[in-house]
């Protein structure tokens, strides 16, 4: 899969910024709007993007602090609003006036601000395993890893790494799902060791019990979607979004709402399994139609 590296300033014009840019094979092909979760980067979407590339264009940024972009030097600024506001800079300085949202955990917290902050702009949302109701658990799971961590010596050893933190959540994984999760969550630094890919900052964020990542009331942000078209990923092994809170989603929700539970799998799926490629190719393509079917 092809792309181009789109580089950009912050909303705030201090920091460089970073996305993945894949080309549509067709002039006006609908824009998809693809924002990783908490510790990930724009390599978080590849196995999705291997299904969609070609037919959409596809915008996967690496959020400020993560992957290729750059470190924020004031912590504070490492929440969803601030990111939200990035993303509006991004699709501005493109040229891209509606998308998509597809948003994997943070990414879905944010996909809700920039909804408030510009109602026209979403054609559709995908939530990946991310609603209005945080279950404490897994934010205390999430709280309990994310910061600075050692240098790893082989990406066997990141593997091996990744799997400790995660394994809950991919019971079903092998060595090379971890291998492949290592490389996609990783990078290899100047002198050959390899650590996470973001800054450990952003751990200020989340720490204590009103963490700045997670306003403390979202069901506004989600009656803000209104009737929008809303398709919300599951992993049945979850331990930060409920069954319930889904189903409360689905209630409170005006427009047309779909959802759909990965089996086996926790916080966040991946998107590559195959019922979440189906229910997202099928909810794409009955709401983002390409221009020739």
């Amino acid at each position: 899969m092809e792309y181009r590296l789109h580089r950009y300033r912050s909303a705030c014009g201090r920091l460089d910024l970073v996305a993945r840019d894949y080309p549509a094979g067709e002039a006006g092909a609908p824009a998809l709007l693809m924002m990783h979760g908490l510790t990930r980067n724009s390599a978080d979407f590849e196995p999705l993007a291997a299904h969609l590339a070609g037919r959409y264009r596809l915008i996967v940024p690496d959020q400020r602090g993560r992957g290729l972009s750059e470190w924020d030097p004031d912590p504070v600024q490492y929440r969803p609003d601030v990111y939200a506001q990035d993303m509006l800079a991004l699709l501005d300085g493109l040229g891209i006036a509606r998308a998509c949202l597809i948003g994997t955990s943070m990414g879905g917290l944010m996909a809700m601000v920039m909804n408030a902050l510009r109602p026209d702009l979403a054609s559709g949302f995908v939530f990946n395993d991310i609603g209005p109701v945080l279950d404490p658990a897994g934010l205390a799971r999430i709280q309990g890893y994310v910061g600075p961590g050692a240098v790893m010596a082989s990406w066997r050893e990141a593997a091996a790494r990744c799997r400790a933190v995660n394994a809950a959540a991919f019971p079903d994984f092998g060595e090379a799902d971890w291998l492949g999760f290592a490389r996609r969550t990783c990078r290899a630094n100047a002198d050959g060791t390899l650590s996470f890919a973001y800054d450990p900052a952003i751990a200020k964020s989340i720490s204590g019990d009103a963490p700045q990542t997670v306003p403390l009331d979202l069901w506004p942000l989600w009656d803000l979607l209104d009737a929008a078209p809303v398709l919300v990923v599951r992993g049945a092994l979850s331990d930060l979004l409920s069954a319930e809170t889904v189903r409360e989603m689905e209630r409170r929700h005006a427009g047309v709402f779909s959802a759909v539970e990965v089996p086996r799998v926790g916080h966040a799926p991946i998107l590559d399994e195959l019922p979440a490629v189906a229910a997202i190719s099928a909810f794409l393509k009955e709401h983002m139609p390409l221009s020739r079917t």
